[in-house]
């Protein structure tokens, strides 16, 4: 197959000199090459067949098991085109072996098996080698992942890279040389916490830092995180960086992020931090202030001058080191040309860059040719450049030597892609410099393009100097313009995407995040028109990885250069504007009323439904009529538009599952999640399909209401939005809770309970639901501590319908600990009734109900059948056990055991079917041996105590609240279907209740019922 094949072989720990002496000993007897190193103490071997290889392997093998420390021993084998690779690949390979493995490269486990067909080949012994398949793993050079096999046969896990949490990059070349400086730097951070390699651009700072990273990652058992800062320009996207490195949650700031990192052993490695040196100083500054065990590894031009911070200036390759280099990125022997070779990398003072540079020139000139023509470029190095250092001269002098070595075309292309950040495509490159392909891939084939997957980039040493050529040039202005131009297209050409699959459109828009920030920034500055319209366009960009602020400031920026403007790009920058204020800022700038306003004028009703829902929701704490009023509005504007109309029935499937109308709310929730979760809207489809399990609990399903808010996390989960997750989370807990899977519960909230006490995180809805995972825990003092903020009557929510969701839990906790919950129940009644919340007022009414057992038994009665009866009307089939319970308990107090028994036996029967969880103050009830009575069954047994429905059978008690409510409309002179507008209602509901009405008061028209009411 060609090539060679070497075998390492050393012990695992710290073996004795005797050992080794004795290893080499063995090593000397087998066949091969036996190669004498002064840079390890280890014996490597040679063979030009991996068949001998394999066989000198077992041999080894089988020798070391008869002499002491034998079976420490370890063997790798790998196979190459050349020695000095094969060699640095095997001792990798060995590196991540356990005693008494004998490890394979997958070139090595391909080569021939039984016999070579040569006529003059020795026989290869083969025949009785079986290899075990250990898998694909990683290697600590940092190379791509590759199959790995095993000779011998233990069950040892590899010690590869894969077992650390890590995102450190592949390197896609062998690292060459640099020992003594990664063994010294091991050394360095076991002391220092802060180390930061410094250097010219080009001096091997980024690999240096990544392989000494990869070489000590078992140190953190947290992680080792590579963050790439190249494309960073505002110190305030520092922590977006390194959360998304890590997959952390997000939000503005550093907050939160030190919140997720306090307690983490790990290590971050900051790369090119020199652009924003005074933003990642104070990040470092901060992170080892709140973070104890957070180490950071930084490369820099220059120090972050703070203190502890351990300073390692990388040095030059040593001459050996940069000769291996340049030959190995030469990819071939020059037997000839040694001489040009050590004054190649003398003249180019050893700089990784460029001699990698220089090497890229053997394709089509020779070492001498390459070593005159740096003789001619270095006269620029004789000038003292002030603020320039020397080695920084010595690149520059290289980069512009390779420079002027392309066709004029190529220069020409090489500058334009200065403009670009982050990367970027060939449609791209070609539509902003007039790329031909063939200039292209050269400068792809000489080193001054990076092709990673698809995408390009230029390193940031070459991307600058090809800027400041660009501006010599006199076309960065041009260029810059063309840039806007190409993005600003393809910006608009997948606008349509967010209305049918946003997730194609993040795919397609996200990867070039940077170069939309780029052009932003240029079209805002010099190019308004164009600038408005790319942010317009952009709006959606912003809902991801938690730059909602960085969005708004553009978006405000664009809107504030017109800010008279009565336009619709005006109102799509306001309706952007609002969208992405909704979860960042939504009540520093009313851009949703101002947008409504000028869509409305501009007669745009697609845009007008879009901001009715947005202003809805401004109204939605205060005024749940008003925001009603507002979606529906929207929704009739919208018409076949389906985001637009989606929007609206999102907040109006909040609205019916706060008012229990579930039948109402369930084809609207079929409607919407579907429509939602296509389009790849993952923010509303999370929020509705959050509605969805909650009605599903509500209703009697809670094991599909589970099933539900698990995928309303997994909706929210891809935005990393810490809103978003949160809410979720926060649901999916809350059934849980319900469903009997406390410890579930507790973990899924423990992150963020963490990230609120020790990051001071704004967790959405966090103390109502761990108020009620301390409730069912049995931990009462907690639960009404957990609760205390969002149900004081002080707070900024006192006077909207937030407490009323929580009171009847903070008093069922207050009562479980001997404290009087009657005020909270008195105040949670009269917010339920204000807000039209059913379940709510349902529970407050029973609870009241369970208090007055002992002292008024008649008025229990009373509240408890009327809890009965809301629950009844709005199919909250969940919570009729509790009313069931209820009931037991007062039938109990009456001395009706029987009854009591019948009703309690129903209820726990219920319970376990549904798949429901006891709560730990569970009242104690009698049970029954007589046939257990379905739940409906068990709810009409306990109405018929009562008469009908809990109430006299005629007249005007026996009318229910809703039914008054229709009467005192209809004496007023409302239509039918003006009634079911004022009680959010079908006119099909109205015409039935007035018929129920009329049964009952014994009138048959409204013009009697008007009669009977005044008298």
């Amino acid at each position: 197959m060609g090539g060679v094949t070497v075998l390492a072989a050393s012990y695992a720990g710290a073996a004795s000199a005797p050992a080794y002496a004795r290893l080499a000993g063995l090593a000397a007897d087998l066949p091969g090459e036996l190669l004498v190193r002064r840079d390890a103490g280890w014996p490597v071997l040679v063979y030009d067949e991996p068949a001998d290889a394999i066989a000198a392997a077992a041999e080894l093998r089988e020798a070391a098991s008869l002499v002491p420390a034998g079976e420490l021993l370890r063997i790798a084998l790998h196979t190459a085109p050349t020695t000095g690779p094969a060699i640095r690949h095997a001792e990798q390979l060995l590196a991540i072996a356990n005693p008494g493995q004998t490890l394979l490269t997958a070139t090595t486990a391909a080569g021939p098996s039984d016999t070579d067909e040569r006529a003059d080949a020795p026989a290869v012994r083969r025949t009785d080698v079986t290899l075990t398949d250990l898998g694909v793993h990683r290697l600590r050079d940092l190379s791509s992942a590759e199959r790995i096999f095993e000779l011998t046969a233990t069950t040892e896990p590899l010690r590869s890279l894969d077992q650390v949490p890590n995102n450190l990059p592949v390197m896609f070349t062998s690292f060459v040389g640099r020992q003594t400086q990664v063994a010294a730097l091991r050394t360095q951070l076991s002391g220092s916490r802060l180390v930061t390699l410094t250097g010219p651009g080009g001096s091997g700072k980024t690999r240096l830092a990544a392989q000494t990273a990869a070489q000590l990652a078992e140190r953190w058992p947290d992680g080792v995180w590579w963050v790439d800062l190249s494309a960073v320009t505002d110190a305030g996207q520092i922590p977006e960086a390194v959360a998304a490195a890590i997959g952390l949650l997000v939000e503005p700031g550093d907050r939160l992020l030190l919140g997720q990192l306090r307690t983490k052993r790990a290590m971050i490695c900051l790369d090119n931090c020199e652009q924003i040196i005074d933003g990642v100083a104070e990040f470092v500054l901060a992170l080892h202030t709140g973070c104890p065990e957070i180490s950071v590894l930084a490369t820099s031009r220059e120090p972050l001058d703070l203190p502890g911070e351990a300073i390692w200036r990388v040095p030059a390759l040593a001459p050996s080191e940069a000769r291996a280099l340049f030959l190995e990125r030469a990819g071939q022997e020059f037997p000839e040309s040694d001489e040009a070779i050590r004054s190649i990398c003398l003249r180019l003072d050893g700089i990784p860059l460029a001699l990698e540079l220089a090497a890229a020139r053997v394709r089509t000139l020779t070492p001498a040719q390459i070593a005159a023509g740096l003789d001619d470029r270095f006269g620029l190095l004789t000038k003292n450049v002030r603020g320039v250092a020397a080695r920084q001269q010595t690149l520059a002098a290289s980069i512009g030597w390779s420079y002027d070595l392309l066709a004029p075309d190529e220069r020409q292309v090489f500058r334009k892609l200065a403009v670009f950040a982050g990367g970027f495509t060939l449609e791209a490159a070609t539509a902003v410099c007039d790329v031909v392909l063939e200039d292209f891939a050269r400068l792809v084939d000489k080193s001054l393009v990076v092709a990673e997957s698809g995408r390009y980039r230029l390193l940031e040493t070459i991307r600058e100097y090809a800027a400041a050529r660009l501006a010599e040039a006199g076309e960065a202005e041009e260029t810059r313009a063309r840039h806007l131009e190409h993005y600003l297209t393809v910006a608009e050409a997948a606008e349509p995407l967010l209305d049918v699959d946003r997730e194609a459109w993040r795919a397609q828009i996200e990867p070039d995040r940077e170069n939309y920030r780029a052009a932003l920034e240029h079209g805002l500055s010099t190019d308004p028109d164009r600038g408005r319209r790319l942010a317009a366009t952009l709006r959606w960009l912003w809902n991801l990885q938690a730059t909602g602020n960085e969005g708004i400031g553009y978006l405000r920026r664009a809107i504030e250069l017109a800010p008279d403007e009565r336009s619709l790009l005006q109102a799509r920058l306001l309706y952007g504007y609002a969208t992405v204020a909704d979860t960042v800022d939504p009540f520093g700038y009313d851009a949703a009323g101002r947008g409504l306003a000028l869509a409305t004028e501009l007669g745009d009703d697609r845009l007008r439904s879009l901001f009715l829902a947005l202003v809805a929701v401004g109204e939605f704490f205060t005024d749940f009529q008003k925001a009603w009023d507002l979606t529906a509005e929207g929704v009739q504007l919208a018409g076949d538009n389906e985001p637009a109309r989606n929007a609206n029935i999102a907040l109006q499937c909040v609205l019916l599952s706060l008012w229990d109308r579930h039948d109402e709310l369930r084809p609207l929730l079929d409607l919407a999640a579907d429509g939602l979760i296509t389009s790849g809207e993952r923010g509303i489809a999370s929020t509705v399909l959050t509605v969805w399990s909650e009605s599903l609990m509500s209703t009697g399903e809670p094991l599909k209401a589970v099933e539900i808010g698990e995928r309303a996390l997994a909706a929210a989960e891809p935005l990393a939005d810490f809103h978003r997750v949160g809410t979720a989370r926060g649901q999916l807990a809350t059934l849980l809770v319900r469903t009997g899977r406390l410890d579930e519960a507790r973990s899924l909230m423990r992150p963020l309970v963490e990230l609120a006490e020790t990051a001071g995180a704004v967790v959405p809805n966090l103390g109502q639901v761990m108020g009620l995972i301390s409730y069912w825990s049995g931990e009462y003092d907690a639960a009404v501590k957990w609760t205390a903020r969002e149900v004081a009557v002080d707070s900024p929510l006192a006077n909207t319908f937030v407490p009323a969701m929580l009171l009847p839990s903070v008093a069922a906790a207050e009562r479980a600990r001997g404290q009087d919950a009657g005020p909270l129940l008195e105040r949670a009644v009269e917010l339920a009734r204000r807000y039209n919340l059913p379940r709510i007022l349902a529970d407050a009414l029973d609870l009241q109900g369970r208090m007055a057992i002992s002292t008024q038994p008649d008025k229990a009665a009373d509240l408890m059948h009327q809890a009965l009866t809301i629950r009844v009307d709005h199919g909250l089939r969940t919570y009729l056990i509790e009313s069931l319970e209820s009931l037991a308990l007062l039938a109990n107090h009456a001395n009706r055991a029987a009854d009591a028994a019948r009703l309690a036996t129903a209820a726990a029967a219920s319970r376990l079917a549904l798949g429901l969880a006891t709560p730990p103050d569970h009242p104690d009830l009698p049970t029954s041996d007589d046939p257990v009575l379905s739940l409906d069954d068990a709810v009409a047994y306990a109405r018929r105590t009562r008469g009908s429905r809990g109430r006299p059978s005629s007249g005007w008690a026996s009318l229910t609240p809703t039914e008054q409510q229709v009467v005192d409309l209809a004496v007023e002179g409302l239509s039918n279907p003006e009634i079911g507008e004022r009680l959010f209602m079908s006119r099909g509901t109205v015409k039935t209740h007035l018929a129920h009405v009329y049964a009952k008061l014994g009138v048959s028209n409204r013009t009697e019922l008007a009669s009977l009411k005044r008298t």
